[in-house]
């Protein structure tokens, strides 16, 4: 399986705090049937000030550990960017990450505050897709904007932004009302890829099986095994190559 959406590049986030950490989740990502991992941390200036400099360099340190330590798993990076201007200025400037293409564009993880859609953001998302850039939402069944209003997503559904939802809120393990949203884009056909969004050995771990067995009861098994094998090697195997 590949796991497009994690924190654990050691120590540049709210996510691994440590290598030894980061390896901790690594192996238990491995045990889980994870192969391949495209890490993510936060892009939110004035919380987590990361850029690719400083995300290359826990990469490289993680790359070191994970050789060190024996465990076989593959990693690449890119990051969850939060919305805002500030996305505008950093890709003028060629300093994005992208998590991987899709039908030839590229593919930004957006991340949305976690209380609301801001006003207006399918503005910012329209930007992005009119530079080839498609904004994969991140986590949409968690954000309490669309708990309350589902109908948020559409617009930014009719512009062809994509979805991940995280394979534990499919488990249940965010509650009944993100689990619910889950369950509903799933049926709706409407989930680009499961991911773990892990942050921490003891309540968000690395793992994807249990959400994707969940997952099945809904659209079958080859479409839930699609969700975190097919699409997300469809989308970042050029990290791989």
């Amino acid at each position: 399986m590949i796991d497009l959406h994690n924190h654990l590049l050691p120590g540049i986030d709210d996510g691994a705090p440590d290598l030894e950490t980061a390896l901790q989740l690594a192996r238990i990502a491995v045990q889980d049937g994870i192969t391949h991992l495209v890490c993510t941390p936060h892009i939110h200036p004035g919380r987590y000030d990361n850029d690719r400099h400083s995300i290359h360099n826990a990469h490289q340190q993680f790359v070191r550990g994970l050789d060190q330590a024996g465990i076989e798993l593959r990693v690449s990076w890119a990051a969850e960017v939060r919305f805002g201007m500030e996305l505008m200025a950093s890709q003028a400037e060629g300093n994005l990450p992208f998590l991987g293409r899709w039908q030839d564009n590229k593919v930004l993880l957006l991340e949305f505050p976690h209380s609301e859609i801001p006003f207006g953001a399918e503005r910012l998302t329209r930007w992005l897709l009119q530079r080839n850039i498609v904004p994969m939402i991140a986590h949409p069944e968690r954000n309490k904007g669309i708990m309350r209003t589902p109908s948020k997503l559409k617009p930014f559904l009719e512009q062809g932004c994509l979805l991940q939802v995280t394979a534990s809120s499919v488990a249940g393990h965010f509650g009944e009302a993100a689990q619910d949203i889950a369950h509903s884009l799933l049926e709706q056909g409407l989930v680009t890829i499961l991911a773990s969004d892990a942050h921490n050995v003891q309540h968000r771990p690395p793992r994807l099986t249990e959400g994707m067995e969940h997952a099945a009861r809904i659209v079958g098994d080859t479409q839930a095994e699609r969700l975190v094998k097919d699409t997300p090697w469809l989308i970042a195997q050029s990290h791989f190559a």
